[in-house]
């Protein structure tokens, strides 16, 4: 009896200094990919080369395609075991020109305005109607058409700015955007204005996909600024009667081929097993796309350099995808797992990096509890670089589809988020509103996540 006591106390003895010799590695492995990377910064330049070289990169554009030309190239030169491209056809809407007017007593002022994505043109000549002004969407459906028929619908629903995590905010706001002007269609509405689904007080407004409710008219629709909209309630509160002027000559072409740009560095010893990690290559037509995302695609590529350049083996393979066309039809994404399939491979994980380039603490999951657990029981580790949440519910729009086809376990990186809405989808995402080193622990806490389940699984 004696002595299968001392062999069981022996076995948890060797498994707990085991467990103890792991947790070390893993720690100091962890602090060689940080030090690395806030070393050398190289995403930070990719970042710049990818704003400031190729621009905004709506996709079926020419510097869509410049980007992928760039994503495979640089992929390229780290050495990874494999680049290679996935064609997926993407939509191409273009935003031509814009101009507006707000027209009180007869006497016109220029407001600016952004079409929303795939949103239809007014035709050459412009529109003029009155405008009618809507705070929330139950407004408008209890209303009478004979009240909405002909005029321009002006959804002056707020962003809720007190909420800390401003993501909880974008959420119910966003809708006036991607459905709301369907509704006004239904009621006979000719046009409609959108506030900016934005926590930014500036005079730049912010445009994002909108989705046509094809039984009823597609209807012309444009946001402007929250601090014009907030000048353009206080005229309608003053006067009884306003009206507004909107040419827009945006359009959408023929569907263009393009591709999703994706690199891998085979696993050692379970190289079925699949960890993908990326962010998307396209971004909206105004602004350089630095946050959204650029961020998140230079990071992907970061994870794959530092494995290369630390000599770190990983066990599972290690996959980074480039997404084409997450903003205005996530055919990227879908093509991904729609090739996943056909090619009978396994994910283990996905992870996203689509929140922006800001100072990251933390994963969103969508995955089974005891996967969840797994990664939790890594908080500790995470710990000195400030990465501390766990628990949010959430996964990554491009990485979506691998959940829904496969029960994928998913999460995305997130970022501090006070200064993203103030910059997403608007000119204010530039390079210039990247900080180098937030940019760069963002790098570092993907990276050393994709080193503990390549090493460990999930």
């Amino acid at each position: 009896m004696m002595k299968k006591i001392f062999v069981l106390l022996l076995g948890v003895s060797v498994s707990a200094s085991s467990f103890s010799q792991d947790v070390k590695k893993d720690s100091a492995v962890m602090k060689q990919i940080s030090n690395h990377i806030l070393t050398n910064y190289q995403c930070y330049n990719d970042l710049r080369y990818l704003c400031k070289h190729i621009g905004h990169r709506i996709s079926g554009s020419p510097q869509a395609e410049q980007a992928v030309a760039w994503g495979k190239e640089t992929l390229d030169k780290i050495g990874c075991d494999r680049v290679f491209l996935q064609e997926v056809m993407v939509p191409h809407w273009v935003r031509g020109e814009e101009e507006a007017s707000v027209i009180v007593k007869g006497k016109k002022s220029g407001i600016h305005i952004a079409s929303l994505g795939n949103a239809v043109g007014t035709g050459e000549q412009g529109i003029t109607a009155k405008l009618l002004r809507i705070n929330n969407i139950d407004e408008l459906k209890r209303m009478s058409p004979d009240d909405v028929k002909g005029k321009i619908v002006f959804f002056n629903f707020r962003f809720d700015q007190t909420n800390i995590n401003t993501f909880e905010s974008y959420g119910p706001c966003v809708y006036y955007r991607w459905g709301a002007p369907s509704e006004a269609s239904k009621m006979g509405a000719i046009g409609v204005v959108i506030r900016s689904v934005s926590s930014a007080y500036d005079n730049k407004p912010h445009t994002g996909t909108l989705t046509y409710n094809k039984e009823y008219p597609s209807i012309p629709a444009v946001a402007i600024s929250n601090l014009d909209a907030d000048q353009l309630e206080q005229t309608m509160n003053a006067k009884k009667e306003v009206s507004m002027y909107i040419r827009t000559t945006c359009q959408m072409l023929a569907d263009v081929k393009s591709h999703n740009v994706v690199a891998e560095i085979k696993g050692t010893e379970n190289p079925d097993e699949i960890i993908v990690f990326g962010g998307h290559l396209d971004s909206w037509d105004i602004g350089e796309g630095a946050h959204d995302d650029g961020a998140g695609v230079v990071q992907a590529i970061e994870v794959l350099r530092v494995f290369k350049e630390l000599g770190i083996r990983p066990k599972r393979t290690l996959r980074a995808v480039l997404f084409m066309n997450e903003e205005n039809g996530l055919r990227g994404g879908k093509k991904y797992a729609e090739l996943a399939e056909e090619n009978h491979e396994k994910h283990i994980l996905a992870i996203e990096s689509d929140a922006g380039g800001a100072t990251p603490y933390g994963f969103s999951m969508e995955m089974d509890k005891d996967k969840r657990d797994a990664i939790k029981s890594w908080a500790s580790l995470f710990m000195p670089y400030n990465v501390w949440s766990f628990d949010r519910e959430g996964g990554g729009a491009d990485i979506g589809p691998l959940k829904r086809k496969f029960g994928t376990p998913i999460m995305e990186l997130m970022p501090d988020s006070q200064r993203y809405f103030d910059m997403h989808h608007s000119d204010n995402d530039i390079f210039e509103n990247i900080q180098r080193r937030e940019l760069s622990l963002g790098a570092i806490t993907m990276s050393q996540m994709v080193y503990l389940v390549s090493m460990h699984g999930l």
